[in-house]
């Protein structure tokens, strides 16, 4: 097994980390050879606030991993998210100087180095410089400019920026554990890898990504990013309010979301009661579920006409603008029962819960057919698509030196391949030897012919 073929994901979240090995087979799938899970400790809403308990989590999933897998992980290609992040929308151009030529891959990239030169607030970076449309000359909605003639190359970006200190943390705690960064690449986009089909995003389609910190909701139209947003609410949220507002623990009231939470309080009757443990010999602590689907159903309801804000942000009402693909839910806190209903009765839009498996060979793997997984598939599955991009610009270059070489060879004459030999200085004294006797026997042959004519 080639390692250049194993492409490997970190997902760093807000509950969990989770480090995933995958290679592709003949058939273009996606196959999990291991996969490590870590209690993410050290990281709030996305972002690293402790450097040491990261480390150690990463360290820890990785090490998992590994041992799962059989095989040494040496660079992993991470996801970001967080409050931090932001996006715009920019325009920019370049001038060709041999408009005679074809637009080629390195007109395309140092376009995008341009863009990378804008000036943006105190602190920020930027993480993705994503094209939309592109504009040739006075040709517009050019959706690959590659092959054709033009003077002047313009296109429209999706800019996803980013907290400088926020992203060098990550980068530290990663090089911490004796790995080395490939990558960042933003969660949505990963998550969209995984879970979107082709279909959906030429249609129009919003994926909302709830994790433990935050969501984060990724619109394509016309197969193009449209719109990233982050929502700093997730389901850790969720459980602070039941242990609130049931006065349990934290363990508690995760444990009551997950077995029994329901973002729908309809379906609950005031009978149906959960008995809770009380503390060191306390009395048990009684809890409707009834209440406890209403305590969930107020805060899953604000993130949801949050991202529906978003979606209205981006422009649905209009009808070059309308997601006929829906929402697509996925993440961890997506798996709260009835929480597809509820986005279809807020939004009033068409909506599914987003799986991975299609895009794996093991996809019936019931550890991995889980929508809290989507984002490291969706990494593995970037790390893939970087690396062929990376092989495909060493072709280029590959290219672009045998036609200079074959340029330069134009209008000369074929000369001979054979290598040169070199003559030692022994060799020219023999050479220069049997230079001088010829010249002898030559002088010689011409005078015994003039002593035959004479005779003659």
């Amino acid at each position: 097994m080639e390692v250049e073929k194993i492409a490997v994901g970190l997902d760093i979240g807000t509950t969990k980390i989770v480090a995933m090995l995958g290679r592709k087979n003949e058939h273009g799938k996606i196959e999990i050879l291991g996969m490590g899970r870590a209690k993410s400790r050290g990281v709030h809403r996305g972002v690293v606030n402790n450097i040491t308990q990261t480390i150690d989590s990463i360290n820890e999933a990785v090490r998992e991993a590994e041992r799962n897998s059989g095989l040494k992980i040496h660079q992993v290609i991470v996801g970001i998210a967080g409050q931090h992040i932001r996006s715009l929308e920019h325009s920019d151009y370049i001038t060709r100087e041999d408009f005679e030529e074809v637009i080629a891959q390195e007109d395309l990239r140092r376009l995008i180095g341009q863009v990378h030169k804008l000036v943006m607030l105190p602190g920020e970076e930027i993480i993705h410089v994503l094209p939309q449309e592109y504009k040739v000359d006075s040709q517009a909605e050019v959706r690959e400019p590659m092959g054709m003639y033009g003077s002047r190359l313009e296109a429209n970006f999706h800019v996803v920026l980013g907290q400088t200190s926020s992203i060098r943390n990550i980068g530290r705690c990663v090089k911490a554990v004796g790995l080395n960064l490939s990558a960042i690449t933003l969660e949505p986009l990963a998550s969209a890898e995984a879970v979107l089909s082709r279909e959906e995003k030429e249609a129009g389609v919003a994926l909302v990504d709830i994790g433990g910190g935050t969501t984060d909701i990724a619109i394509f139209k016309d197969n193009i990013i449209r719109h990233t947003a982050v929502i700093p609410f997730g389901g850790n949220i969720i459980t602070e309010d039941i242990k609130e507002g049931c006065f349990i623990i934290k363990r508690q009231a995760e444990l009551l979301k997950v077995k029994f939470g329901s973002a729908w309080p309809g379906e609950n009757k005031e009978t149906e009661i959960v008995s809770i443990p009380g503390l060191r010999g306390r009395e048990p602590r009684e809890i409707s579920l009834k209440r406890l689907s209403q305590i969930i159903n107020a805060r899953v309801k604000e993130i949801i006409e949050q991202v529906y804000m978003e979606i209205q942000n981006y422009g649905h009402e209009d009808q070059k603008k309308r997601l006929i693909g829906g929402l697509v839910l996925t993440g961890g806190g997506s798996k709260l029962k009835h929480l597809r209903q509820l986005a279809e009765y807020i939004t009033g839009v068409d909506t599914r819960i987003g799986y991975a498996s299609e895009h794996l060979s093991n996809g019936k793997d019931h550890n991995l057919n889980n929508p809290e997984y989507t984002t490291a598939i969706g990494l593995v599955m970037k790390g893939f698509e970087k690396s062929e991009e990376n092989q495909e610009i060493t072709t280029n270059n590959s290219k672009e030196s045998v036609s200079v070489y074959e340029e330069n060879l134009k209008g000369t004459r074929k000369i001979s391949r054979r290598k040169p030999t070199e003559i030692s200085e022994e060799n020219l004294l023999k050479k220069k030897a049997i230079e001088r006797s010829k010249s002898f026997l030559e002088n010689w042959a011409d005078k015994f012919r003039q002593i035959l004519n004479d005779s003659e």
